[in-house]
């Protein structure tokens, strides 16, 4: 059973690096790296819809959330172009630690965006 979980968690990770690779690709139309650039900062975010220390639910956005966001992002892309995506990216994590600089700057925008949007919520009050 353990097996299974860990197998699981290596196939999502595997799919969030593919959808990195599949973001850089030119044939990936816009509307999917938009789509895809949006699940990739998710998924590297410390940021959750749902905190985890709440109990039971704290862990939904990740068991559910995010594999639905990564499968419809997938659907988004060509067949074609995941395919190599998923090829990258399996060899890049055979090769080396993977780094994303898009997911670092994506949740420092999100940060950004929600200390900018706490101001102007303080100030209009």
């Amino acid at each position: 059973m353990l097996q299974k979980w860990k197998d699981r968690a290596r196939s999502i990770k595997r799919d969030v690096y593919g959808l990195c690779m599949a973001y850089r690709d030119a044939r990936t139309p816009r509307y999917a790296k938009v789509f895809a650039a949006l699940v990739v900062a998710y998924a590297f975010s410390p940021i959750d819809l749902i905190p985890d220390f709440i109990p039971v639910l704290g862990y939904l956005d990740d068991l559910l959330l995010l594999p639905l966001g990564i499968v419809l992002a997938i659907k988004l892309i060509p067949p074609q172009v995941m395919a190599d995506a998923h090829q990258q990216a399996a060899d890049h994590m055979l090769a080396d630690r993977p780094t994303s600089r898009f997911g670092a700057v994506m949740v420092v925008l999100i940060w950004l965006a929600l200390a900018a949007l706490g101001i102007w919520l303080m100030f209009l009050r």
